[in-house]
């Protein structure tokens, strides 16, 4: 998880009152931090990624002032009105074509400031630009540079700058080859020809993003006004971006400026700071947190989160939420905020009103049951992550793609969606383990999610069990038989198969498995061009069956 160290005295500053780290360890865990390290002066604190408004000591500042009744309710933040102009050349829409911009003016800097403006800026580019491939943040010394800035994507060898931290012009491919910046991060832009730059009204760089600012517009302990552009892939996470940064920087002191961002089309002022309204169910709250609120206690509670409430009929509040709370998308996490306000630390632990006996769920003893008759064949057990992507998932699987679960904001492309089965996550096991010696029979029994719109949540949780068979010499017969095998031992007798024409099966060599009329499981032998999309050489038998249509069938 992300850290920052906060200075006993520094901290003290953005608190407005002399605080000691006594004080600190108090307070800082009922805001939802740990407490990494604990020195005389100073208290390292570990925070959820959620929470990319605890990269600066404005941010966790700003928290604290409010749980302690220092400074409660919505933080004010005006942006004047700029004159600065970044224009968005239709070149750079096809490469990165997000971009958004501030200027932040008569900030007092010093190297310790420049230092944690840095440390910000790579905290946000891993918890909200996944690593700069969704968002990066350019911070750079406005007074260096003349606007209207333009950003475009130019040749590789088109441009040539000065980079951060180099003393010589490099070309942006020479960047991407020889600058341990772009050596680092070239491949976001693997497989473009153009590469996106911003450039002043003198045609001077500012930044190669997401790679590199240039070494012209670096910030020292002299700069007073900032520019800052954010760039990405999803506008969304852009913006969410620059407006922690620059709420930050406004508790910094800082004024803000906007900045007009003339797209092709249309013309976008940023930063736009407005709160967010949601509207929240005060008993529904209460329930969720066991508390008993009257309606100005729950009000006093958000406004100690920073937050802001208004009466907006009987039982509901309209909700306020600052811009830098962008972890804040649902009632729950309303609720949330009225614990956090409350203090945990008042809330007593209860015991339940009844006294019951606990007995183990029966698809638990069925996942058992299957898990030793699996062994008991020769297989053996292994345990893969219930996230995947969509090549692993059905393109290699020889599938049209399905109605999978997709992350909104995925880490990386690797895991993008929620598995619907266990078989292409075996696959990829007897790929990763090719160096191994053959026979090799593995299962899983484990969970799969898929769609359903008829419940609340949109999804239910199923159980599956799944193996896979590879060896010179395996058949449609031998997984045949470990099938028939663990359904006998289970109880399952009256069950047949029907021929079917599954894409990952050779044709005449896989099955449905069809019990009381209806379908529960599929098995056969693997597509050779499954095998090659695998890079598997031996062929290889295998199935999958949904336990709990089993059970309900049985």
């Amino acid at each position: 998880m992300p850290a920052i160290t906060l200075n006993r005295d520094r901290f003290s500053k953005f608190v407005g009152r002399p605080f000691t780290v006594e004080e600190m360890v108090k307070w800082l865990p009922w805001l939802g931090v740990d407490l990494e390290e604990i020195g005389s002066d100073y208290v390292k604190i570990e925070f959820n990624p959620n929470r990319v408004d605890f990269c600066s000591y404005a941010g966790v500042a700003r928290a604290l002032c409010g749980l302690m009744g220092l400074r409660t309710g919505l933080p004010s933040y005006r942006v004047q009105k700029g004159q600065t102009i970044l224009k968005v050349d239709p070149s750079v829409l096809k490469v990165r074509p997000c971009i958004l911009g501030a200027v932040v003016r008569n900030l007092t800097l010093d190297e310790e400031v420049v230092k944690e403006l840095m440390e910000m800026q790579e905290d946000l580019h891993w918890g909200l630009g996944r690593n700069r491939v969704k968002v990066s943040i350019g911070i750079h010394d406005l007074d260096k540079v003349q606007p209207p800035f333009t950003y475009m994507a130019a040749d590789p060898d088109e441009i040539k700058f000065v980079p951060l931290d180099k003393a010589e012009e490099m070309s942006m491919r020479e960047i991407l080859e020889k600058h341990e910046k772009g050596i680092a991060f070239r491949h976001i832009l693997e497989g473009a020809t153009r590469y996106p730059i911003i450039l002043d009204s003198k045609g001077r760089a500012l930044s190669f993003p997401p790679i590199i600012n240039a070494e012209l517009t670096r910030v020292t302990g002299q700069t007073t006004n900032l520019f800052i552009d954010a760039t990405g892939l999803d506008m969304l996470a852009v913006r969410r971006s620059l407006n922690v940064l620059i709420t930050a920087l406004a508790d910094m002191g800082g004024s803000i400026e906007s900045v007009g961002v003339r797209y092709p089309n249309y013309t976008e002022v940023a930063p736009d700071l407005k709160p967010q309204q949601m509207t929240m169910t005060i008993s529904s709250a209460c329930k969720l947190l066991g508390l008993d609120l009257a309606e100005d206690e729950v009000i006093q509670c958000l406004r100690k989160c920073r937050l802001d409430a208004k009466k907006a009929g009987r039982g509901i509040l309209n909700v306020s939420i600052p811009a830098y709370r962008i972890d804040i998308m649902h009632a729950v996490d309303l609720a949330e905020e009225v614990a956090i306000g409350y203090g945990y630390y008042r809330i007593k632990p209860t015991k339940p009103k009844t006294t019951t006996t606990g007995e183990t769920n029966e698809m638990f003893e069925t996942a058992n049951r299957v898990r030793q008759v699996m062994i008991g064949l020769g297989f053996t057990e292994v345990m893969n992550f219930i996230l995947t992507n969509e090549e692993v998932h059905y393109h290699k699987m020889r599938q049209k793609v399905g109605r999978a679960v997709k992350l909104a904001n995925p880490v990386s492309m690797e895991y993008s969606i929620i598995r619907e089965s266990l078989l292409p996550g075996l696959m990829k096991n007897l790929m990763d383990n090719k160096h191994e010696s053959y026979p090799q029979r593995l299962f899983e029994v484990s969970d799969v999610i898929k769609i359903d719109e008829k419940v609340e949540t949109g999804t239910v949780r199923l159980l599956h069990v799944a193996g896979v068979s590879s060896h010179p010499t395996t058949s449609f017969t031998e997984i045949k038989a470990h099938v028939e095998a663990l359904l006998i031992t289970l109880g399952i007798t009256d069950w047949e198969l029907i021929e079917t024409k599954n894409p990952s099966f050779i044709p005449g060599r896989g099955a449905a498995i069809y019990l009381k009329g209806k379908e529960v499981g599929a098995l056969g032998e693997a597509h050779p061009e499954l095998l090659n999309n695998f890079e598997l050489e031996n062929p290889t038998g295998a199935f999958e069956i949904a336990l709990e249509e089993i059970l309900r069938k049985s």
